[in-house]
Order: structure tokens, then sequence, then C-alpha cells
């Protein structure tokens, strides 16, 4: 008749420890595990926030952080029970090598890969969206095409500028090579003035980014997974990594 509430009390304790380690894991990662579904073998990956890379950002900042992301594309690839990878994707941007570290990864998964693009796919998260192998976008997302700058520092060092400019070329240049868009078109929006109050650079909402040959459909969730099973089917049965 005592130990009844020391039962009660040990299991209350318990499940308030479990849900104090899943604050904190959301306060140091930015982000918890998403529940798969047993049976599933589609994996869902997001990316939110902003990109973070070799800077810690401060706290308060929402932050995907690349070093978490990086294992679990692995652990993908060498999973036989996943057979698909869907990103959605809801970035401010971030960090460009950290971004563009993402972008091969993704494109280099040998299993069928579809993004979702949501409220946005600023910046780095334009080489993220079109790294899959086929990219959606919802109506009322936008995605930011500009230069790469170094958080609006004046850039007083000829070698900086080089690397910038390097680096910027590799974003071009992995972005036309991955979606429909044509170099000249996305150099074109890149430096658009006007369009972007006080700076340069060009905002596409939705359907405009499907019509330049950015991403390759409007659409959601059942329209990712639709494509997504039907990319499945047309996998070789033969090409599962053990």
């Amino acid at each position: 008749m005592d130990q009844q509430p020391e039962k009660k009390e040990d299991t209350n304790q318990e499940e308030g420890n479990a849900e104090s380690s899943l604050v904190e894991k959301i306060q140091q990662l930015g982000q918890t595990t998403i529940p798969q579904a047993p049976d599933s073998n589609i994996h869902v990956l997001s990316i939110i926030g902003q990109v973070e890379g070799h800077i810690q950002l401060p706290p308060q900042n929402k932050t995907t952080k690349y070093e978490h992301i990086l294992p679990q594309l692995i652990a993908i690839e060498q999973n036989p029970k996943i057979e698909g990878l869907v990103i959605l994707l809801n970035t401010v941007g971030g960090d460009v090598e950290a971004g563009l570290a993402l972008s091969e990864m993704i494109a280099s998964i040998s299993k069928p890969t579809v993004s979702i693009v949501l409220g946005g796919g600023h910046s780095i998260g334009v080489p993220i969206a079109v790294a899959a192998d086929y990219s959606f976008i919802v109506p009322t997302a936008t995605m930011t095409i500009h230069p790469i700058r170094l958080t609006g520092l004046v850039i007083g060092v000829p070698q900086t500028f080089e690397y910038l400019d390097k680096m910027q070329d590799r974003v071009i240049k992995f972005v036309t090579s991955h979606s429909g868009i044509r170099e000249e078109t996305f150099k074109e929006l890149m430096f658009a003035k006007g369009n972007l109050t006080r700076d340069i650079g060009t905002n596409v909402v939705g359907a405009d980014a499907v019509e330049i040959g950015l991403i390759d459909e409007v659409g959601g969730v059942h329209d990712a997974m639709l494509k997504m099973n039907e990319l499945i089917e047309e996998q070789p049965k033969g090409d599962v990594i053990q």
C-alpha cells in the first residue's frame, strides 16, 4: 500500500528527466530528431533557420549545424532500409562553405532525393534546394539570389576579394549544373539592381522559380511523396548500399 505512490513518483521523475533531456537537446542542437514511421523507407531531413558553419551563432538564432547533418547523410547512404531522402527547406542562408558542403553531399547520394522549399530557400539555400534529384517549391515560398558577401563589411584586401569571387563562381557553377537555369540568367538575377531595396539581387516566388528553371515544380508534401515513390520505383533493385 505504501509503495504505490513511490512508483508513481518515480514514473513522473523519469518523464520529467526525459522532457528535460529533449529540451536540452533542442537548445544544444537547434533541432531534434524527427520521428520516423517504423516501416517508412523514406527519411525526412529538415534544414531550418540559418546554416551554421565554422562560426557558432548566438543562441537565440534558429540554426541547422552542418556538422550534425553530414553524419546523417552518411547514415542515410549506408542504411539499406532507407530508399529515399526528402529534404525540407526553410532557411535564410548562412555559411557558404558549409552550405556548399551540404549541397555536394546531397548531390552525391546514390538514393533518390527530393527537396521542398517551404517558407524560403534564400542565399546558400538555393544550391541546397537544387542539389536534390527533383525539387519542389510551395506557391508562397521565396528564394533570394544575391552575390556572396561578408557581413556587409568593406573588403579592402585584394586576396579576400579574389577568394570570394572564386567561391561565388563555385556557387554559380553548382546551381547551373544541378538545375535548368542558364548561367547568364542566374547571373542577371544575382546582380540585378532595384529588385531588393538598397541591395543587389533578386527575390523569386513560387512559380517564378519554376519558370526560370531554378526549381522543377510547384508543389507540396503530397506531390513530393508521389515523386519520391516514382523515383524509388525507377531505381535498379541491385543498387542498394550494404
